[in-house]
C-alpha cells in the first residue's frame, strides 16, 4: 500500500493537461463523520434537484442538469458534461466566463468535466416549483445551446423529469497535519439513503502531493474510503 492509494496519481497525471484544477473526492462511511467533528444534526443549507428522462438518457450521454436552492445564498443552475474532451469543446463554450473545466477524481476513477453555470436569484428555484412551472425556464440561452449540442437529439426539454430534492449539509473540516481544509457534504435522498463525501480542490500540478497529504491526514483519524464510491448524481438519479 502506498500513501496515495486513495487516489491513483498516475491516472491524475494522464489528465493533467486537460484542466487547471482537480477536485479530489472521497466517499466515506457516514459514522466516520463524528471523528471529524461533523454535526449530524446540522440543518440542510441547500436542496438539490436534477433533471433527466425517466430512463436517464441525459446521464447516459454524459449530460447532467442540476439546480441548487440555497437557503442563505443565490441559487444556481448548472449544465455539466462528464466526461468532456477539452480539445473538442467549441470556442463559444470554452470562452464563456461561466464555463469551467476540472478533473473530478474519486478512488479508482478520474475524469475531466465541464460545467456551465448560471447564477439565479435567491429562492428562484423554490418559487418556480411552487408555481408549477418547469425548472428548464431557469436555464440561460447558452445552457440551452449546450443541451441542443450534447444532449440526446430525441429528447426535448419537455421530456425531462425532476429528481429530488436531495437535502445537503455542507461543512468545512480542518484536520491536524493538513494545511488545507476539506469540504464535507452530507447528502440525504428522498428514499432515505445518504452519502458523506469529503473533497478539496487544488491546481492540477499539485494534485499528487495533495492526494498524498490528504490520505495521510485521514488515515491519522482512522478514516478510509467507503466500499462503494458512487457520485452524488448517481445516487440522486437512483433514489
Amino acid at each position: 500500500m502506498t500513501s496515495t492509494e486513495f487516489w491513483q496519481t498516475d491516472l491524475l497525471r494522464t489528465l493533467a493537461g486537460q484542466a487547471e484544477r482537480v477536485e479530489l473526492k472521497l466517499v466515506v462511511p457516514r459514522h466516520d463523520g463524528s471523528s471529524l467533528g461533523i454535526d449530524p444534526d446540522r440543518r440542510p443549507d441547500r436542496r438539490v434537484y436534477f433533471l433527466d428522462t425517466p430512463d436517464l438518457a441525459f446521464f447516459r450521454h454524459g449530460v447532467i442538469v442540476r439546480f441548487r436552492d440555497r437557503s442563505r445564498r443565490h441559487d444556481d443552475a448548472v449544465v455539466k458534461l462528464r466526461p468532456v474532451v477539452p480539445g473538442r469543446v467549441p470556442g463559444w463554450l470554452r470562452q464563456a466566463d461561466s464555463f469551467q473545466m476540472e478533473v473530478d477524481a474519486l478512488p479508482g476513477n478520474a475524469v475531466c468535466s465541464g460545467a456551465l453555470k448560471k447564477r439565479l436569484g435567491r429562492d428562484d428555484v423554490s418559487r418556480i416549483l411552487a408555481a408549477g412551472r418547469p425548472l428548464t425556464k431557469l436555464l440561460s440561452a447558452r445552457q440551452r445551446k449546450l443541451l441542443a449540442r450534447y444532449a440526446p437529439p430525441w429528447v426535448g426539454l419537455a421530456d425531462l423529469t425532476v429528481f429530488g430534492p436531495a437535502d445537503v449539509r455542507c461543512q468545512s473540516v480542518k484536520l491536524r497535519g493538513l494545511d488545507r481544509g476539506l469540504t464535507a457534504e452530507h447528502w440525504r435522498y428522498p428514499d432515505g439513503s445518504d452519502l458523506l463525501e469529503l473533497s478539496t480542490r487544488c491546481p492540477v500540478d499539485k494534485a499528487a502531493t495533495a492526494a498524498e497529504r490528504v490520505t495521510a491526514a485521514l488515515r491519522a483519524y482512522g478514516i478510509g474510503p467507503a466500499a462503494e464510491q458512487p457520485t452524488k448524481t448517481e445516487m440522486a438519479l437512483s433514489a
